[in-house]
């Protein structure tokens, strides 16, 4: 197969192993990812390559839109190195529940074939496949008000209850997304008890909320804006948390890391923000990847074994 010149070249292999614990890869379902630029994906092969070649050993694909379950938890029972997080993403949420108000990014929202599903109906099918063994996180979940007026944050909060619910009932982490919502997220993990392994994914916030997760022993996941020149705040936070609650992701195809930024992502790609992460607290890389891959252990266990 052609390497497309959108995704970045392969760098050096990172000096101990690590796990991407977010990502997205392209599926043949009707939530397919559309990449930057329009470039075609890698194959399912040259990506599981890429990603050893460059020491991540594992990876965690996040279906988290209804035709994407099934897909999901076919993808990790098909590659050794995949697991599969399932959750209904917050912006489906109020699909399912037939709102479509515009949000305050003057995004419209559009509705396709699967909506018609109820949401209740869509998470009992999450909380159906989040018992099989090859699914091993609830995500991502959460809140997001960028996309969300009124009406829709409210169905997005009563989803979130729901899926920390159904964590907590499985005993499996649960991977938050949380975007312009970080109140809102701490008050409904306070007043309903957050899963003992609670992971931020592609963590926005800045050292206050690095400090509240601290706190209550909850995770962080960093991926490629934290080495963007702009998010001295977000490397703050990284500064800030508590280094035994440090995880890394790409959250691809998105948020390429610099030097890359625009690009196409994946998993392989993490050696650059791990390198950023590294500068930004001005620790040896090789410890670093050694914190995280513990770290990462902790939450999810050696499912790449």
């Amino acid at each position: 197969m052609k390497k497309s010149p959108s995704f970045p070249p392969e760098a050096d292999e990172l000096p101990s192993p690590l796990v991407d614990n977010h990502t997205h890869f392209p599926l043949a379902v009707d939530e397919v990812v559309e990449l930057p630029g329009g470039v075609a994906a890698l194959s399912m092969g040259e990506q599981v390559a890429r990603a050893e070649r460059a020491g991540v050993v594992g990876m965690i694909h996040s279906g988290c839109e209804l035709p994407g379950l099934d897909a999901a938890v076919d993808l990790a029972r098909e590659w050794v190195p995949v697991a599969a997080a399932l959750a209904i993403h917050p912006n489906e949420t109020q699909k399912h529940a037939g709102v479509t108000d515009v949000g305050p990014d003057g995004w419209e929202q559009s509705m396709r074939p699967h909506h018609s599903v109820s949401l209740d109906a869509a998470i009992a099918r999450v909380a159906e496949l989040s018992a099989l063994p090859e699914v091993v996180a609830v995500g991502e979940t959460g809140l997001d008000y960028f996309r969300a007026a009124e009406r829709g944050r409210a169905v997005q909060r009563e989803a979130f209850r729901a899926h920390i619910a159904l964590a907590k009932e499985l005993g499996k982490p649960l991977q938050i997304h949380d975007r312009d919502a970080h109140a809102d997220v701490v008050q409904i993990l306070l007043a309903d008890g957050a899963p003992e392994r609670t992971v931020f994914h592609c963590f926005s916030g800045d050292g206050e909320l690095a400090e509240v997760l601290s706190a209550n022993g909850w995770y962080a996941s960093f991926a490629g804006p934290v080495t963007y020149k702009a998010n001295e705040a977000l490397r703050d936070a990284l500064r800030a948390m508590d280094p035994t609650r440090v995880l890394v992701e790409t959250d691809a195809p998105y948020l390429s890391p610099v030097p890359y930024r625009g690009r196409a992502n994946a998993p392989y790609v993490m050696t650059h923000t791990v390198h950023g992460m590294a500068e930004t607290l001005e620790v040896e890389l090789t410890q670093l990847c050694q914190q995280i891959m513990g770290n990462t252990i902790d939450v999810y266990g050696e499912f790449w074994r």
